[in-house]
């Protein structure tokens, strides 16, 4: 490993940590924030549904993580906001109606139904703003050493 990547690594490993704790909460909120707003509390098994989805969700993030700056061709919040399909195939399959969107929402997001893609990693864990910009500033670093001037 060069001392390039292990710069990153620590920084990469604390946001993937919190995002990977953070996304099975903000599946389950998604859910019943959207289930509530639509038809009432949300059955036992309508949680139970959402608990698994995000489980399942996030098992996403990592590997874009752990890859070497010149190998990442996305961002990590573009990894969170594809796994709104989680909540969404939650909702869906309770028979929740989705939201009204405007233009430019359904043209960036269009499988967002109930407008729940991620503005920020806020929208997950307030706490994960001071470890993206951590992250974010230790690949610009990474980056402009091995590509700068």
């Amino acid at each position: 490993m060069s001392a390039a990547r292990d710069e990153l690594a620590a920084p990469a490993r604390a946001l993937a940590d919190g995002i990977v704790a953070a996304l099975p909460g903000w599946v389950e909120r998604s859910v019943d924030e959207r289930y509530r707003a639509a038809l009432g509390p949300p059955p036992p098994d309508l949680v139970d549904a959402a608990r698994r989805a995000g489980v399942e969700a996030r098992a996403r993030v990592r590997a874009l993580l752990e890859a070497d700056v010149d190998e990442q061709r996305t961002t990590p919040l573009s990894i969170v906001r594809r796994a709104v399909v989680y909540p969404t195939r939650v909702l869906a399959g309770a028979g929740v109606p989705g939201r009204e969107r405007d233009p430019l929402d359904r043209a960036m997001f269009p499988d967002d139904t109930y407008g729940l893609t991620p503005a920020s990693f806020a929208d997950l864990n307030p706490q994960l703003t001071d470890v993206a910009i951590a992250w974010g500033a230790a690949k610009a670093w990474v980056h402009r050493r091995r590509h700068g001037p």
